[in-house]
């Protein structure tokens, strides 16, 4: 029989250290890896903090940490995370508040694993703690925003309309409803107007035992379409139809003094100024027969008389023009008949489609459409003002040009000192209309345009004197910042809060130096103007760019405001889309939201204010929060 082998006898190493043993080589490159980032981190912190030797003792800890972070992100450490993750340890995914303190932390664990002593970290002087950046972001955000609530942590602005100055009902019952924030748009309106809203925000906030603190944005540089020709003097009526071209319902018409108009009442979907003794001769179930523009039969029926005017109804498409003869039925001669008088015209547009061209030009005079001859062809493409002449210095054959929000795109085909001819590349199949005062965004394009224009500057005494912070819209470089510190310093409020709107790619190209500008101040704050920011860098970026504002942002513990086309559509027509509240879930992630105008802004704020509420137990910035699940509650047998 062949002779028993005894089994070999069982080492008697712990099996960390056969593990540690087995992964020497690769434990010792994630420390050299690492030793190489921190090395980076404080030579960037060296030179950082010598080029901006200004920054103030509240952000010094997090001037530090934001130069630590951007070096670690100036790599493509994600190979190292991995190793990381498969070692069960920290993946640096969570670093941006306290980013050389983890690279520290995760360094001390390699060197136990690899059975090495670890080398003794820096004072506590020259970098961020772990959660000690939270708590410095959370102090910072205080300071400019205001305490937050208890029960929510995300704040809320709000953008004051026009009725605010002069209802102040209704600024208490935003404050009830979760405003923490008013902004008032330099941009619109003028100073008595934003004194009186200031001043109801002010009254509003105390009456609710609330506070409530003021934001003020500075206009900046205002890049738009000029003027458009005025369109035809045409009012196009029409009744609700079904499916099959039954009418619904008829739309009413209101009928009015033309000698001394009134309001329309509501309901009615247009107004004609008529002659004041034939207006008062109408009774009810009275029918009126025309021709409108195009010569089309009509009838309206009286429906109802009242001292200012008569309220009609219209069962068929009209287009009404002034001069158009209104005539009584059943009357005669001059008596029963009435023309209806002047009325405004249509504001002017332009329609564009893909492939059409448009000259931007130096001069304001009332844009047009093309020029065609009698087959329709072009003669001369269709013209339109800038507000801006300084684009005509900088802008070159082959940029981008971006108008109305987006909505229309183009390339620069021909530039010369007075004017740009542009293609057009992106529009609805159907075409878009351009009309005056509408914003024009060049992403190619270098302006070199300070953001501190003569009107902020005219504005800023009142803003000093008013708000609690202020916002300086179209910021492009460093310099721009310390223009408006220096401005503050002259007013005598150096401590006035500063919000860099980040709205277009310059800006966000520049963020880190914009910031390291900001801190020389002590109170700051960014505002992802998203509108702006998804013309300039694309819309396909732009969940991207807000990720990265909102890492780079968190490393400086500078507070976020998330704005633009937040429950858009709630606030204007009473109803939010899916994607609108998601959009909302996803801003918790945020220091504070902002809402804008609109005719529902009460439904708006009562559903964020819900929505803040229910995501705090779920996320804080990157980090999902534990919270107990009802889900995992119930029995699964």
């Amino acid at each position: 029989m062949p002779k028993k082998t005894s089994p070999k006898p069982r080492s008697r190493q712990p099996r960390a250290a056969r593990q540690a043993v087995h992964d020497a080589p690769k434990l010792a490159q994630i420390a050299s890896e690492l030793a190489e980032i921190r090395a980076d981190m404080q030579r960037l912190e060296q030179a950082g903090l010598a080029a901006h030797p200004g920054i103030h003792p509240s952000y010094q800890l997090s001037a530090r940490n934001l130069l630590h972070y951007l070096a670690l992100r100036s790599r493509d450490p994600r190979a190292l995370q991995a190793q990381l993750r498969r070692l069960g340890l920290s993946s640096l995914g969570r670093c941006e508040a306290h980013a050389l303190a983890s690279i520290e932390a995760v360094t001390a664990v390699v060197a136990q694993l690899s059975g090495r002593r670890p080398e003794p970290a820096p004072t506590t002087q020259t970098r961020v703690n772990i959660g000690q950046g939270e708590r410095v972001l959370e102090r910072h955000a205080d300071a400019l925003l205001g305490p937050a609530r208890a029960e929510r942590r995300v704040r809320i602005l709000v953008t004051m309309p026009d009725q605010a100055a002069d209802e102040p009902r209704l600024v208490e019952g935003w404050i009830q409803r979760g405003m923490d924030l008013a902004r008032i748009n330099c941009a619109h309106g003028n100073p008595t107007e934003w004194e009186r809203t200031a001043a109801n925000v002010r009254r509003a906030a105390k009456r609710a035992g609330r506070a409530c603190r003021i934001f003020m944005d500075l206009a900046g540089p205002k890049l738009r379409t000029g003027p458009v020709a005025a369109g035809p003097a045409v009012l196009k009526l029409r009744p609700l139809r079904d499916a099959l071209g039954a009418v619904v319902a008829p739309t009413r018409v209101w009928l009015t003094n033309a000698s001394a108009p009134s309001s329309a009442p509501p309901g009615c979907a247009g107004a004609l100024p008529v002659d004041a003794a034939w207006l008062a001769a109408l009774a009810p179930a009275d029918e009126i027969g025309f021709h409108d523009a195009r010569n089309a039969a009509r009838q309206l029926i009286v429906k109802q008389r009242t001292r200012g005017g008569a309220v009609c109804e219209l069962r068929a498409t009209s287009y009404f023009t002034p001069g158009i003869v209104l005539r009584k039925r059943g009357t005669r001669g001059a008596a029963g008949a009435c023309r209806i008088g002047e009325f405004a015209a249509r504001p002017g547009e332009i329609l564009l489609s893909r492939g059409d061209h448009i000259v931007l030009t130096r001069s304001l005079e009332p844009g047009r459409g093309p020029q065609l001859d009698q087959r329709g062809r072009v003669l001369t493409p269709a013209r339109i003002g800038c507000t801006l002449p300084a684009v005509f210095e900088h802008a070159r054959v082959g940029e981008s040009v971006w108008l109305d929000d987006g909505k229309i795109g183009g390339r620069i085909v021909a530039a010369s000192g007075e004017q740009l001819e542009i293609e057009v590349t992106s529009a609805r199949a159907a075409g878009c209309k351009l009309r005056a005062d509408k914003g024009i965004n060049l992403p190619d394009t270098e302006l070199a345009l300070p953001a501190f224009t003569a009107k902020d500057q005219a504005d800023l005494p009142f803003v000093v004197e008013h708000a609690d912070m202020v916002a300086l819209s179209f910021v492009h470089s460093p310099s721009d910042v310390q223009e408006l510190e220096t401005r503050l310093a002259e007013l005598g409020r150096p401590e006035l809060g500063i919000v860099l709107k980040i709205e277009t790619r310059r800006a966000f190209e520049r963020l880190p130096q914009l910031l390291l500008a900001s801190m020389q101040s002590p109170c700051d704050g960014v505002m992802i103007a998203r509108g702006d920011l998804a013309v300039e860098c694309g819309f396909e970026r732009l969940a991207e760019v807000q990720e990265e504002i909102l890492w780079i942002c968190e490393a400086a513990h500078v507070p976020v405001i998330w704005a633009t086309q937040v429950l858009e559509t709630l606030a204007r027509e009473g109803r939010p889309s899916r994607a609108e509240i998601t959009d909302a879930a996803m801003s918790e992630r945020a220091e504070c939201v902002m809402l804008n105008k609109g005719p529902h802004i009460d439904q708006a704020l009562t559903v964020l204010d819900d929505i803040l509420r229910r995501m705090q137990g779920h996320q804080r910035k990157k980090s999902a929060m534990l919270r107990p699940l009802g889900l995992a509650r119930r029995p699964i047998v």
